[in-house]
């Protein structure tokens, strides 16, 4: 049990922390009170790396009772993309036990007022920092991550969007005064008077509903939001990937008990194998928000069927890559190569569709070919993991069947630029580790716009070759319109190419990375700072992090009086 810390406490300690999250998120300016280096870690009470590491194995073959009401079985099942069975089981809850009981809790929470439930926020996130040796572990071994991206990705930068979405939904909610006199003159009479109070009130429960890959740092954002707007969460994850969230339902519940809250504010709903309780949930009228990561399908299914809640989907799009001219030939190939190889391409930000003019580009080098830009990104790749002991470094595991059957059915798709090669992971015999493959398509036949027309998730990419830069930029205008983009890419050096691909990418709210060459890829974004996603086309309907983000999550409710 954590150590109780009055409110006065808690604000005393981390409300400079707020205050720069929230000039961070004012001015976009690069900022993280989250160390990414691992070496940064242990000291003031955090796990550093072996402790970090004994605290996961502990962990092992372990029930992690969490004292929630309802729990009326026990239910786990996790297997590691590296081949360990995890062992843990966790709480099966009776949601009609459950649910009465998270939203006993809520008047109290809504009570104490947004920079309370800031600052109990972000002593979460404080606690959930001192445990990131051990989070990444548990990242690694759900996700297929390797564990430096596991220990970054599912750390720090995960903590930062929860923050980030801490701080949008702090400014929200303290945008309209807390109470205001209010006088109208009425000439020869006494003017009307009134005192009006105005009190953010929460819409309900929250459910998040997690994802396989990036279990935290795609769950943080929405459970930190509607906790700090005043709801309960109920974190609902993937089968595969429970004990990362599960750790952090611990976290918090802990948390908010030592600050004199109700700990049902937060809860875990653990699912038996194939249940899938995820529809059930979402239909339930306790049930006022949901946040979910995943495939488009579903959330598409959410959008038209939880018709009782404010619903944000972070779904799949075909991301795109325009290759049209660069100065710096040997650093676009190699930033492509990172792009396409990091996580086994099992990033929902991944570029898919490299689209280049059939007759070439222009580069510092010379003029390049379709097939010499095709080879000679190919050999980048191979390059960039031609050392196993590097490539398992960066590929990390292939997360689930699925993405190992779409990788070896993309060969039969078109003419093969790049094989995939299967490599051992010496620490772990069982991983299922591969290398990317590129495939060439004609972007002017019909069966090959079947094939990069729809999301191929995982480390496929097609070459695509069109017949001008123009016909590349309507490709794509229709591939976002139709089909939703996270991410668009582009390597032109002409001005007026660039302002019609910036026209595009506004008219289809996508965002866009332009001529990246160096240590920022396509596929990354950071909090405070990079929005993820616009929510303004097909991909998703919400952008992390941003006020639309936050402001519905909660709804302010006036009292008058006669002064």
């Amino acid at each position: 049990m954590a150590a109780e810390l009055t409110a006065h406490q808690l604000i005393e300690k981390h409300r400079p922390t707020l205050d720069q999250a929230l000039e961070a998120i004012r001015t976009r300016a690069y900022w993280s009170p989250h160390p990414e280096h691992p070496k940064a870690y242990g000291e003031d009470g955090s796990l550093d790396a072996a402790a970090g590491k004994a605290a996961f194995d502990a962990l092992l073959g372990t029930r992690l009772d969490l004292d929630q009401p309802g729990t009326d079985d026990w239910v786990g099942g996790e297997v590691s993309p590296y081949g360990i069975e995890l062992g843990v089981t966790y709480p099966h809850a009776d949601l009609d036990v459950l649910l009465p009981a998270m939203r006993a809790g809520q008047r109290a929470w809504r009570d104490a007022g947004p920079e309370v439930r800031a600052v109990v926020c972000l002593e979460i996130l404080k606690r959930i920092s001192d445990r990131t040796h051990e989070f990444a572990h548990a990242v690694m071994h759900t996700s297929g991550q390797a564990f430096m991206m596991a220990f970054q990705a599912g750390g720090p930068h995960a903590q930062d969007r929860g923050l980030e979405a801490v701080a949008y939904a702090y400014a929200e909610q303290v945008r309209i005064p807390a109470a205001a006199e209010w006088t109208k003159p009425q000439g020869k009479r006494d003017p009307l008077a009134l005192t009006k109070t105005f009190t953010p009130v929460p819409r309900g429960t929250g459910l998040v509903i997690g994802c396989n890959t990036f279990p935290t740092w795609n769950g943080y954002p929405g459970l930190f939001a509607s906790l700090a707007t005043g709801n309960a969460v109920l974190v609902k994850p993937h089968p595969r990937a429970v004990l990362p969230l599960a750790l952090t339902v611990q976290v918090a519940r802990d948390v908010l008990a030592g600050a004199g809250f109700d700990p049902n504010l937060v809860a875990l709903a653990a699912e038996r194998p194939g249940e899938g309780i995820a529809k059930t949930l979402a239909t339930r009228p306790e049930i006022r928000i949901i946040d979910y990561t995943g495939s488009t399908s579903f959330g598409d299914w959410l959008e038209a069927n939880a018709r009782q809640a404010q619903v944000y989907t972070e779904k799949a799009g075909v991301n795109t890559v325009i290759v049209h001219s660069t100065d710096d030939y040997q650093g676009m190939l190699s930033n492509l190569a990172f792009s396409l190889s990091l996580y086994s391409g099992q990033m929902c930000t991944t570029p898919q569709n490299l689209l280049v003019p059939r007759d070439g580009i222009t580069t510092d080098q010379g003029p390049k070919t379709f097939d010499e830009v095709t080879a000679d990104l190919a050999r980048a790749v191979d390059g960039l993991l031609g050392d196993d002991a590097r490539a398992n470094a960066l590929l990390g595991a292939i997360v689930n069947p699925d993405v190992k059957a779409r990788l070896e059915a993309a060969a039969g798709l078109g003419e093969v630029a790049l094989a995939s090669r299967e490599i051992a992971n010496p620490e772990f015999p069982d991983a299922v580790v591969r290398t990317p493959v590129i495939v060439k398509l004609d972007g002017a036949k019909p069966d090959d716009e079947a094939a990069y027309m729809s999301e191929c998730f995982g480390p496929v990419s097609f070459a695509v070759a069109v017949d001008s830069v123009t016909d590349a930029v309507e490709l794509l205008r229709r591939t976002v319109r139709e089909k939703g983009a996270m991410t668009v890419g582009a390597y032109i050096t002409d001005a007026g190419t660039e302002a019609a691909l910036q026209e595009v990418c506004f008219e289809e709210a996508a965002q866009l990375s332009l001529n990246l060459t160096g240590g920022v890829y396509v596929n990354q974004t950071a909090a405070f700072s990079d929005f993820h996603g616009s929510g303004g086309n097909p991909a998703a309907n919400a952008a992390l992090c941003d006020s639309a983000f936050v402001a519905n999550r909660f709804r302010v409710v006036e009292v008058r009086r006669e002064a």
